[in-house]
């Protein structure tokens, strides 16, 4: 792992600072399928900090955004109860390049192409500090949770299994 004042300037990072939101930024060697597991054993830190940024879509394709534990998944059917909608299944990833302007792997809540709904896991905001990512492959962005909430204003849910 590598802290570095000189990281990327993404969307990501460019909202962040447009938004006064303090962050560090942390670049690894980004694999392939490798998922939280990775990033977290790179940056040496439990998998229960790093937060997936999960592109989702309802019944009627409407695309959305979930903010989940590292090492947790979400229940797509408790979700779609809690924001009442009749289903919510992962979008595919062209369509998720095409609502935030970020890649598979790379994807942010931060600085999304288009403003999306913003759904959080309860239990993150109990964490200190996370690390989520910062727009692209093999960089994530350290901010605190109450940051991410005056930022994105994001819906709170209750809806992390183990993963």
């Amino acid at each position: 792992m590598k802290t570095d004042s000189n990281a990327p300037e993404t969307p990501a990072t460019v909202f962040l600072k447009k938004h006064g939101i303090a962050h560090s930024n942390h670049l690894y060697a980004y694999e392939e399928h490798g998922g939280t597991k990775v990033s977290a054993r790179e940056l040496n830190v439990p998998e229960h900090h790093v937060v997936k940024t999960l592109v989702m879509e309802d019944e009627s394709a409407r695309p959305l955004i979930v903010l989940m534990h590292g090492d947790r998944k979400v229940s797509t059917k408790e979700l779609a109860r809690q924001i009442a909608v009749k289903k919510v299944i992962p979008c595919k990833p062209e369509d998720a390049h095409r609502h935030t302007g970020y890649m598979v792997g790379g994807c942010s809540p931060f600085g999304t192409r288009k403003a999306l709904p913003i759904y959080v896991e309860k239990t993150i905001l109990d964490l200190s500090l996370i690390y989520i990512n910062g727009g692209r492959r093999g960089y994530l962005v350290g901010v605190h949770p109450h940051d991410l909430m005056r930022a994105l204003a994001p819906k709170v849910v209750q809806v992390g299994q183990a993963d």
